[in-house]
């Protein structure tokens, strides 16, 4: 079965760049700890919302997908699919939008034409695990053989809901402080068809454990007209919820007959959703799998929880760091509310930035 590949990434930060103790300040009562220590996040990037220049979700990611597609081989009207996997979906300010599809306006906007016929354009909403999993939908279609070429993009605006966070903490412990740590940010993948095992998806599963499903919520406030977000971190972060990845993998080698030594990855990318959090998972990872863990990539300290464009917005990151050989074997793992978790093995080696 033909397998596919990372042929082209992008990703668009806002140049704003908002400090984690600039934004605590603002709150009428200051948290009991350390926000920056315990989340590692220490800047993160703000939309521009000035009305001659405001950069909403669409703007994110329209900006995203064209930077991907300026390094593509590919032009736009070569494209087959667009996927839009935006939790956000912000367009002209702040209306946000259902329908049309995001993925039918930027494919309008971007001149995809589905190599001469109508593109297949659809929305996909699966939390911050939304890139990963509509690269995983675009993998099943190019190896189906149904599709040749597609962009999985995501633009979000998600700062909102800190200035909500800001407005409404009240408490020393509050369920909306983790909205303290996001960022703004757009990213963008094209995948086609994998050419030889040095630059391929090497596999691609998801998973969800609906048990969870209560424990970050985005939603309307509870208390005045903003976007407000939810989150149980105690109930969260914790090892029961972090096996769902060891265990599901493990499972998913063993029938293979290896083990995750055998894989001899080079890096692994978590969702940025904590810089402590990524140290708990890492260290989970190597008592499970019973060997070290390959050094992580994180841009947490830069960019805070960019929700479903993470895993790319690190792997651009260090791409133009040039800290990514060509050939490197990468692990993802998403983490989402959901609860949605899984792991992604790519071998790299045409990307560049």
């Amino acid at each position: 079965m033909t397998k596919s590949r990372f042929e082209s990434i992008g990703t668009y930060l806002p140049s704003t760049v908002l400090s984690t103790k600039e934004l605590v300040g603002r709150l009428a009562t200051a948290p009991p700890f350390d926000l920056e220590a315990i989340t590692g996040v220490v800047d993160r990037r703000v939309s521009d919302t000035r009305a001659e220049s405001y950069e909403d979700s669409f703007t994110l990611a329209l900006n995203a997908a064209r930077d991907a597609l300026s390094r593509s081989r590919y032009r736009a009207d070569e494209i087959d699919v667009i996927i839009s996997t935006s939790i956000s979906r912000s367009k002209n300010r702040d209306t946000m939008y259902l329908e049309p599809s995001f993925a039918s306006m930027l494919a309008k906007e971007l001149g995809v034409r589905g190599g001469g016929s109508a593109p297949i354009t659809f929305d996909l909403s699966n939390a911050c695990a939304g890139m990963l999993s509509g690269v995983y939908v675009l993998d099943r279609m190019i190896r189906s053989g149904a599709v040749r070429t597609g962009i999985v993009v995501s633009g979000e605006h998600i700062t909102p809901i800190s200035e909500t966070a800001v407005s409404e903490i009240s408490e020393k412990y509050d369920l909306q402080f983790a909205s303290l740590s996001v960022g703004d940010s757009g990213a963008a993948v094209v995948l086609d068809r994998a050419v030889d095992e040095d630059d391929k998806i090497d596999y691609i599963e998801l998973m969800t454990a609906s048990e969870y499903s209560n424990l970050c919520l985005g939603m309307p406030s509870e208390q005045t007209p903003g976007i407000a977000l939810y989150t149980d971190n105690r109930r969260m972060h914790n090892e029961s919820r972090f096996l769902l990845w060891t265990n599901a993998q493990k499972e998913f080698l063993a029938a293979r007959g290896r083990t995750f030594a055998d894989e001899d990855f080079d890096f692994v990318i978590h969702h940025q959703f904590g810089a402590s959090a990524v140290l708990m998972l890492n260290a989970l990872g190597e008592r499970e799998f019973e060997t070290p863990m390959p050094p992580p990539l994180n841009v947490v300290e830069k960019y805070g929880n960019t929700s479903s464009t993470s895993h790319f917005v690190v792997l651009h990151d260090h791409l133009k760091d040039k800290a990514v050989p060509r050939g490197s074997k990468i692990l993802m793992v998403p983490a989402a509310s959901g609860i949605v978790t899984g792991y992604v093995s790519a071998t790299i080696s045409s990307l560049e930035v």
